[in-house]
């Protein structure tokens, strides 16, 4: 990779303008890079899709230390997956996280845990919550990929909690009216 060393950007400020909106923006990435050419535009996906016929799904188990989870997506895209924890044993703040795949995407209840808490990742409406109340967390909400998708959960060392996750399967298509 060639960088041009004498057009070095020593700092970037993004400040969005909006005027004249209601509704809410949510900005997760911001991606800078060297070229001549814009990276292609893409438009929201639910614009593309449809909700799948069946019901909304979930799985539930036990993750002692940590393990990755492997949700079986019958529905043809990515699609936000709610996450619930619940701890059997007291945790240290930021020891219950979440993560795709061999950890990208990864996210941390940045709370302490006692038994009987629970901790939600809610991406369908982007919240976080700690006994039904509002808690701070570091890094990303969750999403299901389509077909095999996984989900590594971290615990503190030894520790155990009950974890549910739910998502509603999306497919390709007009969006359902």
């Amino acid at each position: 990779m060639k960088v041009k060393q004498e057009k070095r950007v020593a700092s970037v400020t993004v400040r969005p303008v909006l005027s004249n909106c209601t509704g809410a923006l949510y900005i997760t990435d911001l991606q800078l890079q060297e070229c001549g050419k814009l990276t292609g535009y893409t438009p929201h996906t639910e614009t593309m899709l449809r909700p799948a016929s069946s019901p909304p799904r979930f799985h539930n188990g036990v993750v002692r230390s940590g393990a990755i989870i492997i949700l079986p997506v019958y529905g043809e895209t990515s699609t936000a997956l709610d996450c619930r924890i619940y701890p059997n044993q007291p945790m240290a703040p930021g020891s219950i996280g979440l993560a795709k795949g061999a950890g990208s995407h990864r996210m941390t209840f940045l709370d302490a845990a006692s038994p009987g808490d629970e901790f939600a990742l809610i991406a369908t409406e982007r919240l976080c919550l700690k006994n039904g109340a509002s808690t701070p967390k570091h890094g990303f909400f969750q999403y299901t990929a389509a077909h095999d998708s996984k989900h590594l959960v971290t615990l503190e060392k030894g520790k155990s909690a009950r974890v549910y996750f739910e998502y509603h399967e999306m497919m390709e298509g007009e969006p359902h009216l």
